[in-house]
This record gives C-alpha cells, sequence and structure tokens, in this order.
C-alpha cells in the first residue's frame, strides 16, 4: 500500500496565516509533488461540534468558508478528495470500537487535550465527546488508511494515541491496521505562527489573525496594529528584532527578492541590522510586510472570488469527494469487523 494522506480542518471560522504556513502550504507542497496513492481533506464538522454542540448554526455558517479557503489556496479537486466528516458513518463507528482499546485516564493524560480542556474550561464537566477527540481522530485516519497526516505541532500527541490505538487492536485481532507520521512544517516559527499582537498563538477566538480572506483594507490595518518593540518609540532608537511581530512574520513569508522591491536594503537580514542599529520605523517595515503579505494573499482572493461566484460547483465537489469518502471508509470499516470477528451473515 502507498502513501495515503489525510488531513482536515474543524469549520468553526475562516482560516488564517496561522492554518497557511502550519498546514495548508504542506498540502500544497504534498499536492503538487505527487508522491502519494491518495490524499484526503476532512471538513471536521462532527469534531467541531464536541465543543460547540450548543451552537451547531456556527459549524453551518463555516463550513463553505472552510471548503472556499481550500479551493482558493490553490488545493485541487482534480487531485484531492475533499469530504464532510459527518456524512461518512462509517467513522462514527470505527471510533465506537476503537474506544475499547483505551483508557480514560489515558485521554485525560493527553498533552493536547490537557491543554484544550483548560482553554474551554471544560475542568469540572468535560463532554465525553470532546474527551474522545483522540479516539475520532483514530478512526478518521485508520477509515482512509493514511500514513502521512500534515498537522501542527500541537497535534504530535493526538497521532502517538492514534498509534498507540493501531497496536492494540494488531495485536488483540490480528494486522488489520497501519500506524502513521506526521509530516510537519520544518520552519520553526511557523510551527505555531504568533498571533499578530505577540500572543503565543494566532487564534479565531483571540482574535489576532489575519485571514486569507480578509481585503486588502483589512490587512493594511491589521499590519500596522501589529506589536513591535514597546521600547522603540523614535525613529533613531535601536529596536528589537526578536519577539517583534513585524519581523517574525518577515521570517515566515519574505524572501530577499521582495524585500529589495520594497525597500531600500537587499535583504532581510540587512534590514534587521538596520533596525537594531536605530534609524528604520515601524511604519516603514510594517508597509514592506504589507506588501509581502498582499503578494500571497491576492491571488488567493481571485481564485475565492470565482469560487463564490460558483457555489454550485463548490458543492459538487464536496458531494463527489464526499461519495468517494464513504465507500473507502465502508471498506475499512468490512475489514475491522472481519478481524473482530463480528461480521456477522457475511
Amino acid at each position: 500500500m502507498g502513501n495515503i494522506i489525510l488531513t482536515g480542518d474543524r469549520p468553526t471560522g475562516k482560516l488564517h496565516l496561522g492554518h497557511y504556513v502550519g498546514s495548508l502550504r504542506n498540502r500544497l507542497k504534498l499536492q503538487e509533488e505527487g508522491n502519494y496513492d491518495e490524499m484526503y481533506i476532512m471538513i471536521a464538522d462532527s469534531q467541531a461540534l464536541t465543543d460547540n454542540f450548543d451552537n451547531p448554526k456556527k459549524i453551518q455558517d463555516n463550513l463553505h468558508e472552510v471548503i472556499l479557503d481550500y479551493l482558493s489556496v490553490g488545493l485541487n479537486p482534480e487531485k484531492v478528495t475533499f469530504f464532510i466528516q459527518s456524512k461518512v458513518n462509517a467513522l462514527t463507528t470505527l471510533t465506537y470500537y476503537y474506544m475499547n482499546l483505551v483508557s480514560v485516564s489515558r485521554l485525560e493524560r493527553n498533552p493536547t487535550i490537557k491543554t484544550e480542556i483548560k482553554q474551554r474550561g471544560f475542568e469540572q464537566s468535560v463532554p465525553a465527546g470532546f474527551l474522545s477527540y483522540p479516539v475520532s481522530q483514530a478512526a478518521d485516519i485508520t477509515g482512509f488508511n493514511a500514513n502521512v497526516i500534515p498537522v501542527g505541532e500541537d497535534q504530535l500527541p493526538l497521532l502517538e494515541q492514534t498509534n498507540e490505538i493501531v497496536r492494540s487492536f494488531n495485536r488483540i485481532y490480528g494486522d488489520t491496521l497501519r500506524e502513521c507520521n506526521a509530516y510537519l512544517e520544518k520552519n520553526d516559527i511557523a510551527k505555531r505562527l504568533p498571533g499578530i499582537d505577540g500572543n503565543a498563538k494566532m487564534s479565531k477566538s483571540l482574535g489576532n489573525c489575519i485571514y486569507l480572506s480578509d481585503t486588502s483594507e483589512d490587512v493594511y490595518k491589521k499590519v500596522m496594529s501589529m506589536y513591535t518593540d514597546p521600547n522603540h518609540i523614535k525613529i533613531e532608537d535601536p529596536g528589537k528584532v526578536e519577539e517583534n511581530m513585524v519581523f517574525t512574520y518577515l521570517d515566515v513569508f519574505a524572501t530577499d527578492e521582495q524585500i529589495k522591491k520594497y525597500s531600500e536594503f537587499n535583504s532581510l537580514d540587512e534590514m534587521k541590522e538596520k533596525y537594531k542599529r536605530g534609524g528604520l520605523g515601524d511604519v516603514k517595515i510594517k508597509k514592506v510586510l504589507f506588501q509581502v503579505i498582499e503578494d500571497l494573499l491576492e491571488p488567493i482572493r481571485e481564485k475565492r472570488k470565482y469560487y463564490e461566484e460558483h457555489l454550485d460547483e463548490v458543492d459538487k465537489i464536496l458531494k463527489e469527494g464526499t461519495m468517494k469518502a464513504i465507500s473507502t471508509a465502508n471498506k475499512t470499516l468490512d475489514r475491522v469487523k472481519k478481524a473482530i470477528g463480528i461480521d456477522y451473515f457475511e
């Protein structure tokens, strides 16, 4: 069996630059390299319900936003399969079977789940569905026989738990499922892009994001509000580039060619040295960053405009991909039932 890629996002809002550098860019790279047999991209609406069960409209409203973002960045339905998680019933059944292979205490020890429980204020009353998120993810991955998973660094404990479930299943029922590996962004900063306010992570809930669908005016306002060096008050003052969000973002997004095009400097290193010595203002470097981000987002906006005007085409892509996903996951479920010995009447 060759390489099968599975990745996706929860439809709880539009995707932002953190998603782009943390996962979307890697998905595009994998798509264009073509070193895979199948590539599935899931809109994880069922998983989104685990902490939005009282607000399903949020998920419904954002389902189209996420697929529009996927198509706008260049993910190609002729090369990858897009599908809606909740329509693939086999994944729910696999989750139920896998829950027998992991203890509640092991789920509670998962570092990613512990962090997210705290972030959502679930310490006193954790929904069972949310606690079982790693089991659901194991079902998603194994349901498509996926072995290459493009994720952010914070998802590594979940993949480790998937592999634990796979090993437990194979030990008890025979060699049926295969383990997976993470495909990580190599740029350390991009693995967890900070918010424009300097917060540790770009997050929809913190309101510190630049969205892929933001207008040029929105991007300009957000870049101009970015956190820099609070002690760099006058242009002639020496400035710090460390923990300065403008330079952090330039490190992730800018090329030396862009620095030459939009400033008087030959490289980003040269710009940094000038800023550290003094004589380079924040507004000037922010304008350079704005142009760099615009170079990335302008073609994305153009593609998005096309798909927004052809939603029937978008729905067709989703429907056809989901039907294919259903067929694939059903075959895995049949194999799992046979291994367990509950393939009655077969």
